[in-house]
């Protein structure tokens, strides 16, 4: 089924300007042409039109991967009343032990925190395996680190950071001639300096190979 992705302003990712009224066409788990939206509506008259607010980027990198997944808690909010809706970190943390199996449903619900800000992948090396295993379930790519990032850990990957410095890949030529994952995600914001003033909060939708695994309600 194909599917176009439409907003008021399309952000490749590299040096190209961006496209306004731009759009992505998307086809199964895949790319198959970005460009302005008219031209993609006319050439697939038949494909399904999600239109967004804002700006389509590439998805995001959140560089704090085991800060934010396996060295802090997110509460359940069942829990909010006794451990409030914030991440447990240190001393707090300890003093919680959680079980693999609690590890796991923070893990999930970090992920999901991470979804409504755009991330796509993290970077860092995971060690628990109930953590992995929501990552991977989640679609969400782990990248390697080299050295720790600046700043304390951020669910917001603009946090210190600029668009580019934060994307994964910047998104294919106009005409796709290779199999590219339709990966990307949508922020409530007029352009590239409004979204870095503002952050990843803005969110409101995240597409991870062709699946749209959060969308603001």
């Amino acid at each position: 089924m194909l599917t176009i992705h439409a907003a008021d302003l399309l952000i490749t990712g590299d040096r190209r300007p961006p496209v306004p009224g731009g759009a992505i066409l998307v086809e199964g788990r895949q790319i198959a042409a970005i460009g302005p939206y008219d031209r993609l509506a006319t050439t697939h008259p038949t494909a399904r039109v999600r239109r967004w607010p804002g700006l389509i980027t590439p998805g995001l990198v959140n560089p704090h991967g085991p800060e934010l997944l396996e060295q802090a808690y997110h509460p359940d909010p069942r829990e909010a009343a006794d451990l409030g809706t914030e991440p447990l970190t240190g001393d707090a943390l300890s003093a919680l032990a959680p079980t693999d199996t609690r590890w796991g449903a923070s893990a999930r619900r970090g992920v999901q925190r991470m979804l409504s800000h755009g991330t796509v992948a993290i970077a860092g090396t995971l060690w628990r395996p109930a953590v992995v295993d929501a990552v991977y379930r989640a679609g969400l790519s782990v990248e390697h680190r080299f050295a720790d990032p600046a700043g304390p850990p951020s669910l917001d990957p603009l946090a210190g950071r600029t668009l580019a410095e934060a994307i994964l890949l910047p998104l294919p030529p106009t005409c796709v001639d290779a199999e590219i994952d339709a990966t990307f995600a949508v922020f409530d914001a007029p352009d590239e300096t409004a979204l870095e003033k503002a952050g990843a909060s803005t969110c409101v939708a995240t597409v991870i190979k062709g699946r749209l695994l959060y969308r603001k309600r």
